[in-house]
C-alpha cells in the first residue's frame, strides 16, 4: 500500500488538456498490470488519483499513463516534466478478458476512454474493430498510431460532434455507426469505454444483436480514494468499483445502469 518512487522519463502533450506520463522506477517496480487496471498516481504534497494504465503491458520497466488535467492533483501532474518524481500504488482492479479469445473483438472508445483500451489495441491486432468518437478534432487522442493500427489490420472508424474546416471523417455519435460496423455477432465480444451516456446509448445499439451479456464488457468509473474498497466512495449497488471493477460484464451490472442516482 505504500507507493513506489517513479520518474518521469517522458511526456507527449496529447491535447490542450490531455498528456501521457512516460515512468520508470527508481526502485523495485510494482506488479505487472493487466490491460484495463489502473495505478493510483501520487503526486508528493498534493495528494492521488486513480489513473488507468494505457501503455503496453509486456513492458516491465516503464508505466505509461494518459491523464486529463481536471484538478489540483492532475494539474500539477500536467507541470511535471523529465526527471521529477510521483508515488504510484498498484495495479487494482479487474482487467479486459482477453486471454483464451481468438474471435472478434468490437472496441468502442469515446474521448480519453480509448487509453484503458490502448494496451489491447497495442498487443492484439487480428479481428478488431475499433470505433472511437470524440467532442472535436483536436480532441483526439493517438493519431499517428490510430493511423498505424489501420495499416496493421485494425478496422478503424472515428466520428467527432463537432467538425473543423479541415476535417473529412465521419461526424455525429459514435454509436450511430455500430449498426454498420459488427462483427459476426456469435463469435464477437464488445470492449466498451467512455462517458456513461456514451456507453449506455452503445448498449441499447448492441443489444439489437444476438451477443450474450456475458460477452459484453464496460468500464466503469468513479471517485476512488483507496483503491481497496475500504472507504466505500466508488460503491456502486453491491460493487466497489476499484476492488471488484473497474471492467464489469453487462450482466453483471445491467440492474444498476438504469439508476441515474448510482
Amino acid at each position: 500500500m505504500l507507493p513506489k518512487r517513479y520518474r518521469v522519463k517522458s511526456k507527449i502533450q496529447e491535447t490542450e488538456d490531455t498528456f501521457t506520463l512516460a515512468l520508470e522506477p527508481l526502485e523495485e517496480p510494482i506488479a505487472p498490470f493487466l490491460p484495463g487496471q489502473f495505478n493510483m498516481l501520487y503526486l508528493f504534497g498534493f495528494g492521488e488519483v486513480p489513473i488507468s494504465m494505457s501503455g503496453s503491458f509486456s513492458s516491465k520497466n516503464e508505466l505509461v499513463h494518459t491523464i486529463r488535467a481536471v484538478g489540483g492533483i492532475t494539474e500539477g501532474m500536467g507541470r511535471l516534466s523529465h526527471g521529477d518524481e510521483v508515488g504510484v500504488r498498484g495495479p487494482f482492479g479487474s482487467a479486459w478478458p482477453l486471454g483464451g479469445w481468438t474471435g472478434n473483438l468490437f472496441v468502442i472508445a469515446g474521448g480519453l476512454g480509448l487509453a484503458p483500451l490502448r494496451p489491447v489495441l497495442q498487443e492484439r491486432k487480428e479481428n478488431i474493430t475499433l470505433l472511437y468518437g470524440s467532442r472535436t478534432p483536436s480532441d483526439l487522442l493517438y493519431l499517428q498510431e490510430l493511423e498505424e493500427w489501420k495499416k496493421e489490420g485494425v478496422r478503424v472508424d472515428v466520428s467527432v460532434d463537432r467538425p473543423d474546416a479541415a476535417w473529412r471523417g465521419h461526424v455525429g455519435v459514435i454509436t450511430a455507426l455500430i449498426q454498420k460496423r459488427m462483427p459476426d455477432p456469435k463469435k464477437t465480444r464488445v470492449f466498451l469505454c467512455g462517458p456513461e451516456i456514451m456507453m449506455k446509448f452503445a448498449l441499447i445499439e448492441i443489444l439489437r444483436f444476438e451477443i450474450g451479456e456475458q460477452d459484453i464488457f464496460l468500464s466503469m468509473e468513479r471517485n476512488m480514494k483507496c483503491a481497496t474498497g475500504f472507504c466505500g466512495h466508488c460503491q456502486y449497488g453491491p460493487y466497489f468499483l476499484c476492488k471488484d471493477g473497474p471492467i464489469f460484464s453487462y450482466g453483471q451490472i445491467k440492474k444498476w445502469l438504469p439508476i441515474q442516482e448510482l
